[in-house]
């Protein structure tokens, strides 16, 4: 296994302490193993813990404005320093100090006046014990990486499984993903938030793989016994993603459930109106709706952009949330864009002789 965190040829220690002849103590105990930089208050270990990431810090207590505890508990909270180990060098020895001083995150407790042989061999063992911390998130974030990607590869397997099964093209999954994406963002959804409905939307109709051929890719219009057996697709999909303990898959499940669901109530499975209806669901639906508008399916042709725009505003308050429509009409320059970038290829004809 091949890791990214390099063993550095001289440490640098953090030295802080009010009184310049302690530092001066501790440089010429450190000096000859590591790289020593120092700071004389609180405030200026904060700036300089901050801009030169030293390996390890050994911080007073006592010292005038921000004390060493107050000094330790900020570095935990901030996320550049939140894993520098901090060694108390003080000359409070009580037991209850110690324990002060580790509550707040320190890693160990020397009292003054320090003996040089046990402070050398605390911060080698210290020093140690953080890089193989290091490598272990390493490791951890590679197989959490690898098993997001995994995850990542079953949904898009299973869109793609969905799209063969109606006789849909690749580019339909992508473009109403990336619709559902944008007016995710400019719903105030974060970008993380905005990933996951990318990811999850290609899910939408997953449930369509067990639906007969003869419903699902029928030319006319379906009788209402047949709308009832395609209606099914929604609990098919949930069954497929029943018991998902991840996030992605329990939001595609969301997506599921409700992308085809109406702001009125007149939608299905469960008729679930207005704010009833999850967000996301709801901006699914408009996502998808558009796409299938503007697109050739084996029951019609393809809409001409500017009339599915006015049938997405005309549905504004019966199918549509009306919120989520105007962010729609705000957003049309990107949605074109998106449509225009994942258009779908002609079918290409072989010419033969004869």
């Amino acid at each position: 296994m091949t890791c990214d965190v390099t063993v550095p040829t001289k440490h640098t220690i953090l030295v802080v302490d009010d009184q310049p002849e302690n530092i001066d103590i501790l440089r010429n105990i450190l000096k000859h193993q590591y790289k020593v930089i120092a700071a004389t208050d609180g405030q200026a270990a904060l700036m300089l813990a901050r801009r030169a990431k030293p390996d390890l810090i050994l911080l007073d207590i006592m010292m005038p404005g921000i004390d060493g505890y107050c000094v330790c508990k900020r570095l935990k909270e901030h996320e550049q320093t939140a894993e520098i180990p901090v060694i108390f060098v003080t000359a409070l020895g009580e037991e209850r100090d110690e324990s002060r001083g580790l509550e707040v995150g320190a890693v160990d407790y020397l009292v003054k006046p320090i003996s040089a042989n046990i402070a050398l061999k605390r911060i080698k063992a210290h020093l140690a014990l953080h890089y193989q911390q290091q490598l272990l998130e390493l490791e951890v974030d590679k197989r959490t990486s690898e098993l997001a990607h995994t995850q990542l590869e079953v949904v898009k397997r299973l869109g793609r499984a969905a799209e063969y099964k109606d006789n849909e093209t690749g580019m339909h999954v992508q473009r109403m993903s990336r619709y559902s994406h944008a007016l995710a963002l400019k719903a105030g959804f974060s970008q993380k938030q905005a990933q996951l409905i990318l990811t999850a939307a290609p899910m939408h109709d997953v449930g369509k793989i067990g639906i007969p051929d003869h419903i699902l890719l029928k030319p006319g219009k379906l009788t209402p016994e047949e709308w009832k057996i395609m209606q099914a697709h929604v609990d098919i999909g949930l069954d497929i993603l029943s018991g998902a303990c991840s996030e992605l898959l329990a939001l595609a499940a969301v997506i599921v459930a409700t992308h085809h669901e109406k702001w009125d109530g007149t939608g299905y499975p469960k008729q679930l109106k207005g704010e009833q209806i999850p967000l996301v669901g709801r901006i699914v639906a408009i996502a998808d709706v558009f796409d299938a508008l503007t697109a050739d399916r084996p029951y019609k042709k393809a809409w001409a952009t500017e009339d599915a725009i006015a049938f997405i505003n005309e549905q504004s308050g019966k199918h549509f949330d009306p919120h989520i429509v105007r962010l729609f009409n705000e957003s049309i320059e990107d949605i074109l864009q998106i449509k225009e970038q994942f258009k779908d290829e002609p079918d290409i004809v072989i010419a033969t002789d004869g």
